[in-house]
């Protein structure tokens, strides 16, 4: 759905991103380097931000939506979902790991 108008100027801001792009950082903590769990491969923080909105739109209740999900507000699903059935379907889509024809032992270098 696409929203068109004229906005009035004086009330327009960043405020509503800012706050946003906050819970968002506060609720992963992978996105702030002084953490442990700072990653600096481009996939780890792409796979948790997704888990991340799919937590937050499907298993989250949420107070302004009277204790529904934000996808159950928008027609998406019917029922809130919770992690354990996210995790299982990402399982069942996940190629088996296969094990290598042959072991070799690392050398360990000084």
């Amino acid at each position: 759905m696409a929203f068109e108008g004229k906005p009035v100027r004086k009330d327009v801001s960043t405020g509503h991103v800012e706050r946003h792009i906050q819970t968002m950082q506060m609720g992963t903590r992978r996105l702030t380097r002084l953490t442990n769990a700072f990653s600096k491969k481009a996939g780890n923080p792409l796979h948790m931000l997704s888990l991340y909105f799919i937590r937050c739109n499907f298993c989250g209740q949420h107070r302004s939506l009277h204790g529904s999900s934000p996808a159950m507000a928008a027609g998406v699903s019917k029922a809130l979902h919770d992690m354990e059935r996210i995790v299982g379907l990402i399982d069942a889509r996940a190629p088996k790991p296969r094990r290598p024809k042959s072991y070799r032992k690392r050398q360990i270098s000084n």
